[in-house]
Formats: C-alpha cells, sequence, structure tokens
C-alpha cells in the first residue's frame, strides 16, 4: 500500500543524505497568527532555515493528504482559507477520510515528522495541563505525543494560560526529558521565567544534540524538549501579562469556553488586551526557536557524519 503521508522531495532527500531538517507546524498559520502575518511568518520561518543550510519541513494536511514539506503554494492556500481545521493526531484519520484540509497541532506535526524520518521541530509553544484539569480533566494531546514519538522539540515553555507546575509534574511522569536551554527556570511563552525550576540545563547546540542522540543510544521512546526563553529584549512586560491573563482566563469562562477552543480564544483576548504586543513576542520567540532548531539540527547532522559544525 502507498504511504498514508507524502514527502516532498526535497525533505525526503535531505533525509536519506543525513542533512539537517527541521520541522515546522502548521496551526501558527491556520488558528495561531491573524492574516497576513501567518503566511509571512511561515516563510520567514523557512528561509530563517534555509540560511542556515537547513531543509525546512513545514507539515500540514491538504485535502486529506497528510504532508511533510509543504510548499510556497499550498502554505498559502492554508493560510488564506477560511474552512480550514485544527488538526491533532487523532484528527488525522478522519482528515484522510474526508478530505480535510487544515493545519497540524504540535502533537500531529511531531507524528508525522517523524514518520518522515525528521528528527527536529521547532515550534513557538507547547500545550500542556490546562487550569481545572483536576476536574475537567483537560490535558492538550501534545504530552502524549512527546510521551511517545521520539523527537527533539523546540518550544519557548508552555503557554502561560496553562498549569505549569501540573504541566512539569506531567512530563516528568511521562519520562519527557526536559531541557533548559542556557536557563534552570521553566520559561512561560510570553515571558521568560514561568516561576517553576528546570533541573536539567544545557549551553550550546552540541549539548542538545548529544542529549538526543544519547536517548536514541539508549533506546527510549519519548521526546526531548528544548525549552527556550524568550529573549529579554521581547518578552512582555511581567505586570501587563499578568494584567492580561487574568482577563484572558475571567473571560473564558464567562464565554463557556471549553475544549480545544480555549486557547485560541484566550489568545485571541490576549492579543486583543495588549494592543497587539502579545503578537509581536509570538512571532519574536517563534523565530529564536526556529533558528535553535536548525542549529541543533546541523549538529546532530555533524555527529552522524562524524565532522564538526561550523559555528
Amino acid at each position: 500500500m502507498p504511504s498514508a503521508v507524502s514527502v516532498s522531495d526535497e525533505v525526503r532527500a535531505a533525509v536519506a543524505a543525513r542533512r539537517p531538517v527541521v520541522a515546522l507546524e502548521t496551526t501558527i498559520i491556520t488558528h495561531g497568527l491573524p492574516r497576513p502575518r501567518n503566511v509571512s511568518a511561515a516563510r520567514d520561518a523557512e528561509a530563517l532555515l534555509r540560511e542556515a543550510g537547513v531543509v525546512p519541513a513545514t507539515v500540514g494536511v491538504v485535502d486529506g493528504r497528510p504532508t511533510v514539506g509543504l510548499s510556497a503554494g499550498e502554505i498559502d492556500r492554508l493560510g488564506a482559507a477560511d474552512d480550514v481545521h485544527k488538526i491533532g493526531t487523532r484528527d488525522l484519520p478522519v482528515a484522510m477520510a474526508q478530505g480535510w484540509s487544515g493545519g497540524t497541532t504540535v502533537s500531529a506535526t511531531a507524528v508525522l515528522a517523524h514518520r518522515a524520518g525528521v528528527g527536529v521541530f521547532a515550534t513557538g509553544g507547547l500545550g500542556g495541563v490546562h487550569r481545572g484539569a483536576a476536574t475537567t480533566f483537560d490535558e492538550s494531546a501534545d504530552l502524549v505525543a512527546l510521551a511517545g514519538v521520539p523527537i527533539l522539540v523546540v518550544s519557548a515553555g508552555v503557554k502561560s494560560i496553562l498549569d505549569v507546575g501540573a504541566t512539569l509534574e506531567r512530563l516528568e511522569t511521562l519520562q519527557v526529558t526536559v531541557l533548559g536551554y542556557r536557563t534552570t527556570t521553566f520559561p512561560g511563552f510570553y515571558v521568560r521565567d514561568s516561576g517553576f525550576p528546570i533541573a536539567d540545563r544545557v549551553g550550546t547546540p552540541g549539548e542538545v544534540a548529544a542529549v538526543v542522540r544519547a536517548r536514541d543510544a539508549l533506546g527510549l521512546r519519548s521526546a526531548v524538549l528544548l525549552a527556550n526563553p524568550v529573549s529579554e529584549a521581547d518578552e512582555l512586560d511581567d505586570d501587563l501579562h499578568r494584567a492580561v491573563l487574568d482577563g484572558a482566563l475571567a473571560d473564558a469562562e464567562a464565554a463557556g469556553v471549553r475544549g480545544k477552543d480555549t486557547t485560541p480564544h484566550l489568545l485571541d483576548h490576549l492579543h486583543r488586551a495588549s494592543e497587539g504586543r502579545s503578537l509581536e513576542v509570538n512571532l519574536a520567540l517563534y523565530r529564536a526557536n526556529v533558528a535553535l532548531g536548525g542549529a541543533v539540527a546541523r549538529e546532530l547532522s555533524a555527529l552522524d557524519d562524524g565532522r564538526e559544525v561550523r559555528q
């Protein structure tokens, strides 16, 4: 039977040659950013990787076809359409059978990238345990994906709208290795410090690559999460962050928003309440994560070839 996942010729050739490749998700295009910033952000991310000698592998679903390595036209189409779906791992079979087009979440992107042989994935913020999950049991499928997909995920922590402490506890239970990139505090997406510590710190892309290959040597099947804080210059002011976050949570509660609609609703409120400042932070941290993902991918490629990377 033909493969259920379509992989572009460029990505397929790079993976076969062990050249550096970084996967990119598409919910940031379809549900995360306003037009036209969504498509320009996707193009900028791919250009940033290419300039560093890394092949971008943007992942999405087009007409029921899960694809690793979307074309420019496919990215434009997903970014412009109003009827695109937000597709997690559990949605993939339905998307294929029903012929959906849509953006893949962290969970689905990780699964599809791994199927294509791509070992590094850069995103903005990770999903996690929602506030009040003790009664609602509302947890992101991203956590399950990290527990079962041996990929490196570069993220600016988890979104601060979530229960960060509970998320870290779940990651520990799920045996997901969490590394702080030049930090011993877990980042809170819009801010550098969520208030929770990280036990393991790494200082260079080479150190990250060494951890990933040690994971592989042990045959472990879980992801490595590389937590990369937003820069001090780009982070959201702490007082503003606290105020708009409290307002966003109260607004979602009043509106009765539940399930997978929660995160887009809260992020939209944050964007409006911060007068667009949160959007600029989102774009800055995403670009930084993509750049770091590219640097680690180069190190992994060099390790596989037994050579050193020129920084």
